[in-house]
């Protein structure tokens, strides 16, 4: 679907659209107009929508940002989410589909808490600051987290010893439904394994419930 008939589309909906055909055109127009969700190709001329979503969530913790793209490859999705993106929508795409998506982005975002939250959460040697998105170990060391590494165990955190779906933590992650056929958690959950687990593949904070999900089984306390 053309940039053309998406702006109509939207337009028709009742929507405010601003269209952009790169990535200084889009800085401008969210530097002058105030923008609640990012629409970005992934294809696009000179920087990417990859890079653009990272400048983007960067920029602004509370910014919708859905990503456009052909490719449908597991990893493709997760470097897509881990570029900050809220959702993907891959080509060719429903219009009503990329309007619900956009609905739904916006439901979330609208519920996002602001990013100055402090909240940090304790656990084992380690202490997961929230606000600051940033994970502490109990000797000052910092361990770095993807978006999509820190949106799971953030979900964790909050509800140690309760069992979560993956179709529950894919729509932390991206506001979808779970696939059987894709991975995106599956991937996600082995990196956090390596980074906080002392065995990873003995694992005793991030334990597999077979056939419903995951469990976080640490003492969490938050501080």
């Amino acid at each position: 679907m053309t940039r053309a008939r998406l702006e109509a589309y939207f337009a028709n909906e009742g929507y405010e659209v601003l269209a952009a055909s790169n990535g200084e055109d889009m800085w401008r127009t969210l530097h002058s107009e105030p923008i609640d969700v990012v629409l970005l190709d992934v294809g696009l001329p000179g920087k990417d929508g990859l890079e653009l979503a990272r400048e983007l969530r960067a920029h602004d913790e509370r910014l919708g940002i859905i990503l456009v793209t052909g490719r449908s490859d597991d990893i493709d999705k997760i470097v897509g989410l881990e570029s900050g993106a809220d959702d993907y929508v891959t080509k060719p795409f429903n219009s009503r589909e990329l309007l619900a998506r956009v609905k739904i982005v916006l439901r979330g975002n609208r519920n996002r808490p602001a990013a100055q939250e402090s909240n940090a959460y304790r656990f084992g040697r380690w202490t997961l600051e929230i606000g600051h998105r940033r994970l502490v170990g109990s000797d000052g060391s910092r361990e770095s987290l993807t978006r999509g590494e820190f949106e799971l165990l953030a979900s964790f955190v909050r509800r140690p010893g309760v069992v979560l779906s993956r179709d529950r933590l894919m729509q932390t992650v991206s506001h979808r439904a779970w696939d059987p056929n894709d991975r995106t958690i599956d991937v996600l959950i082995s990196r956090l394994r390596e980074k906080l687990e002392d065995d990873p593949k003995t694992p005793e904070l991030i334990v597999t419930v077979r056939g419903e999900g995951y469990l976080f089984a640490g003492d969490v306390t938050s501080v």
